[in-house]
């Protein structure tokens, strides 16, 4: 016996298909940072918080929902300006008072309150 699918109903078939691995697609991170930016930010997390299992557990929410709000480009982007705000002189100062450095900060600290309202 032979099988065969008209060209309509193929791509209906098709159509199905993709409806049912769009959920699975849906689901990647679309702003994934590496395993390693992760993991040194629940250390860091774990520092301040305690180092137990819970509070391993809301570290990793909190940077699961801080990498849901910015991207990974734009969160080493921070890291780097924070390490600069605690260095003195007058280059430091310059990116203190620049406003594209201020807004990337102030959009790390929202992201931050946001994560710790639903983690902690």
């Amino acid at each position: 016996m032979k099988f065969s699918v008209a060209p309509r109903r193929a791509g209906l078939l098709f159509g199905s298909a993709m409806l049912f691995a769009s959920p699975a697609l849906a689901a990647t991170p679309v702003n994934d940072y590496p395993t390693e930016a992760r993991v040194d930010y629940v250390i860091g997390c774990m520092m301040t918080n305690g180092q137990s299992h819970e509070s391993m557990r809301k570290c990793s929410c909190s940077i699961d929902k801080i990498a849901d709000a910015i991207t990974y480009k734009d969160y080493v982007s921070i890291e780097t300006l924070q390490t600069l705000g605690e260095v003195p002189g007058e280059r430091a100062a310059a990116m203190r008072i620049n406003n594209w450095a201020k807004d990337m900060l102030d959009k790390f600290r929202q992201a931050q309150v946001t994560a710790d309202r639903e983690c902690f």
